[in-house]
């Protein structure tokens, strides 16, 4: 079987289901389904979403003994106004050891409607130092596509512990001054994620329509093969980017509603050894309600 790994610069944060279905008992494993619905109000600008956790969802079916990972409920700052805003980086680490985040343990990150969920996990663990976790590419689609067996047992992991080290990702995550300082320089890119129709202005979802000024579109929807919900290939993410003249001396800062899709694109950019790289965290649902900040549209 061909690995569709191959020619990602980091491929061990990668795994495929049919990896994880003939590990399913290794106890060194240790997965998480990290599922999470948006539900779009389309008729009230100044509320873009309601956020459903995955967990009903999870309790019905899931992949054997994964645990349940709720990233607004527990894994985000309920005290900002918007719904997945980043904890402080303490506070995150010892989140993340409660509910069972260790040394010692492989960790697999899956999501049912889409990787951008299993992604964004990814890349808060990553910006605390840890290094032993993966995305399973294709998530609860694939895994169901081919057969595996789920089940509805609920699964919990005793504590754990992991050190916390700064990296050169640590301050991956961004407020929008960077944006605002970034709109100026020459070699710094705005990369938007979310859908044409938001991007051009036609849909109004964030209340005020349009754009970051200046800022290019990829949509995270175009780095995903429909049929299987997995990355699309390395040449074939390679061939996306390249017909936008982006190289990897470019600075980019990722954007969309709230953190999450963008952290799809920031992932395959890493995957493809992109190495300046933030994700600007509540995005749109930050900016298009500031009165004060710029948008354009077509």
């Amino acid at each position: 079987m061909m690995d569709h790994r191959a020619n990602w610069r980091h491929p061990e944060h990668i795994v495929e289901c049919d990896w994880l279905n003939r590990r399913i008992n290794d106890k060194n494993l240790r997965v998480f389904d990290c599922t999470t619905f948006l539900h779009y109000c389309d008729d009230n600008p100044s509320k873009p979403y309601d956020v459903e956790s995955g967990f009903e969802n999870y309790k019905l079916s899931h992949i054997p003994g994964a645990s349940f990972l709720d990233l607004q409920k527990q894994l985000s700052d309920n005290e900002s106004p918007y719904k997945f805003t980043l904890p402080n980086l303490n506070v995150l680490h010892e989140l993340f050891c409660n509910v069972g985040i260790s040394d010692g343990f492989k960790i697999i990150l899956y999501s049912a409607n889409g990787l951008q969920w299993s992604t964004r996990v990814w890349w808060m663990l990553y910006i605390l130092g840890f290094k032993n976790h993966s995305v399973l590419d294709g998530g609860f689609d694939e895994w169901r596509r081919l057969g595996f067996p789920t089940e509805n047992k609920v699964n919990t992991f005793a504590k754990g512990y992991f050190n916390f080290v700064e990296n050169s990702f640590t301050k991956m995550f961004v407020d929008r001054k960077p944006i605002l300082g970034g709109m100026k320089k020459e070699f710094c890119l705005i990369l938007n994620a979310l859908t044409n129709d938001i991007h051009s202005g036609k849909n109004p979802r964030y209340g005020r329509r349009g754009r970051i000024p200046g800022s290019l579109n990829i949509p995270f929807h175009d780095l995903i093969d429909p049929l299987t919900s997995k990355l699309k290939s390395a040449k074939e993410v390679k061939d996306i980017i390249a017909k936008y003249g982006i190289t990897d001396d470019y600075y980019i800062i990722n954007y969309c509603g709230g953190g999450i899709a963008a952290s799809l694109n920031a992932f395959v950019l890493f995957q493809l050894g992109f190495n300046k790289l933030q994700i600007y965290d509540n995005s749109l649902s930050e900016w298009a309600k500031n009165e004060e900040l710029p948008l354009e549209v077509d």
